[in-house]
């Protein structure tokens, strides 16, 4: 027995079907129409309102990018003059050389720090919180003012016996300058954030993971490396992205040390020449170019890490571009190609 709701099923379906498909069907001569052309044709709902959004956002836009290109303040001749000179490309060598150390040094401290907040030692899961607590509540300059001037608390450091002979002391005046300062400071809060976002990933695992690997008799070792740690990266590549980006972006505090990153390098030249809005603008545009790598960089590693989750991949820049010029292309022919339907006679 037929019902109602599998007749509507039906049309709906061979109304979706294109005309070109139908007329091969068979007992449907061609040049005749057949059952289904009387069918209404499905028609996409029109949304005004989202025209009249796009075009006002558009419009907002087009004015926000012509007030930026013909303000002749900006002075875009100055910028390219030194967009690329020798002292701003040393500076941006530094900033991402202190990224790339901050994050390595970061991510391999809080990773014993994030063991320690899991573990079941209450000694150890106190002092990892009383860590993360600390860095995390003061403000990044501060810890950078206070380490520059650790010096007035410790003005020597020395290795040798507790509470006996020192064998070797170093003045700290001598021993942290303000680059390996920017490092110690950086690292010790990236670490704090790093630790957070391990333990998170971890625990986005679910615990049965864990216990059929330990039912199969896999030591805890090859248990965390070969099935959480693949399974927890979903959730700690994005953080760690936003974190690598947020960094580069952070290193330019390091400037009141007076450590010469890219911001310090691009001061230095304004101090000078007194074009502070040009050379705002060449930092401005290498940190945009920078980050917006990255951020291309850290859509493929999260793409890489979705195909055990997901039973189709994200498509790719290149993959949208191609389906939008495809789809471009199909309205432009049916735009422009005649009536495929032939005439028929009605008289017949």
């Amino acid at each position: 027995m037929v019902s109602p709701s599998d007749i509507a099923d039906s049309s709906r379906i061979s109304a979706t079907i294109p005309l070109g498909e139908r007329l091969k069907a068979p007992g449907h001569a061609p040049g005749h129409p057949g059952p289904d052309d009387d069918l209404p044709r499905i028609v996409p709902r029109r949304h005004a309102g989202r025209w009249l959004t796009a075009a006002a956002a558009l419009l907002l836009f087009a004015m926000v990018v012509n007030s930026v290109v013909r303000n002749r303040a900006f002075q875009w001749d100055v910028v390219g003059r030194y967009f690329t000179t020798a002292a701003v490309l040393d500076g941006l060598l530094l900033t991402l050389w202190l990224t790339g150390v901050v994050m390595v040094l970061g991510f391999l401290l809080g990773t014993p720090l994030a063991v320690m907040r899991l573990s079941a030692n209450p000694v150890l899961r106190t002092l990892s919180w009383g860590y993360v607590w600390i860095f995390r509540s003061t403000p990044l300059l501060v810890q950078l003012l206070f380490w520059f001037n650790i010096g007035a608390l410790y003005p020597t450091l020395g290795l040798g016996i507790p509470f006996g002979p020192e064998f070797v002391t170093v003045k700290t005046v001598n021993l942290l300058g303000p680059t390996l300062t920017a490092v110690i400071g950086l690292t010790l809060h990236e670490a704090a954030y790093a630790a957070e976002v391990l333990r998170g990933g971890i625990l986005s695992v679910d615990s049965g993971q864990t216990e059929a690997a330990q039912a199969l008799g896999i030591g805890r070792q090859r248990t965390l490396r070969r099935i959480v740690i693949p399974q927890a990266m979903r959730s700690i590549v994005p953080t760690s992205g936003n974190m690598l980006i947020g960094t580069l972006k952070g290193t330019s505090i390091v400037s009141v040390l007076a450590v010469h990153d890219l911001l310090y390098s691009v001061q230095l030249v304004y101090n000078q020449t007194y074009q502070v809005i040009p050379l705002l603008m060449v930092a401005t545009l290498w940190y945009i170019a920078v980050t917006t790598v990255l951020s291309a960089g850290q859509f493929y590693v999260e793409r890489h890490y979705a195909r055990g989750s997901a039973r189709a991949l994200p498509p790719t820049p290149l993959e949208k571009l191609r389906v939008h010029l495809a789809t471009l292309r199909a309205r432009l022919y049916r735009a422009t190609a005649p009536d495929a339907r032939p005439a028929v006679d009605g008289g017949r």
